[in-house]
């Protein structure tokens, strides 16, 4: 029987914040963005609690979540860090492949992590990622540190919007404008 410590649990609690955050958005017509399941195949099944007792991943998912915001095309990973530094590791390459094509196609794409340690909650850029994930090829550790992010990007919970992803969202594409 899984536990609930499992691995497949870590950052529960963000996407718990930040689907509070998306039904705020959906009700005040702000945005429309879905969880994406992971795709599952049971290989057990009891037909008495009606429930999957086992199962396996059929294929890599994309990212936790996607979706519009006002016309334009988002899509985002969440993850939580215990610590101060960040490992890259968290990224797999499914992941970052697909937000590169997503923003190929003209859509945003970002991450949203929390910093547990600190409670503090930071919207980052693709532009941003791409910059760790590069840096990793010329031969940088395989990480980031907190001190190192962005403090405008920090992200502030504030009139019942648990996770303000929006906010982040306006400083990105205002940069990408060059504003």
């Amino acid at each position: 029987m899984p536990t609930w410590n499992s691995r497949g649990l870590r950052g529960s609690t963000l996407e718990e914040l930040i689907n509070a955050t998306n039904e705020y958005y959906r009700d005040k017509n702000l945005a429309l963005v879905q969880k994406i399941p992971t795709p599952i195949t049971p290989t057990k099944f009891n037909p008495e609690t009606r429930r999957i007792e086992e199962a396996f991943f059929e294929k890599d998912s994309t990212v936790d979540y996607i979706g519009v915001c006002q016309g334009i095309p988002i899509c985002f990973d969440a993850k939580e860090c215990s610590t101060d530094t960040f490992s890259m590791q968290n990224i797999h390459d499914h992941q970052y492949k697909f937000m590169t094509d997503f923003e190929k196609q003209g859509g945003i794409s970002f991450l949203v992590i929390l910093f547990t340690a600190r409670n503090d909650l930071y919207y980052m850029p693709y532009k941003e990622l791409k910059t760790y994930v590069d840096r990793i090829a010329e031969g940088h550790p395989k990480n980031f540190k907190y001190q190192e992010l962005d403090d405008d990007y920090f992200l502030k919970p504030k009139g019942g919007i648990l996770v303000p992803y929006l906010e982040g969202l306006q400083l990105d594409l205002n940069e990408r404008d060059g504003e």
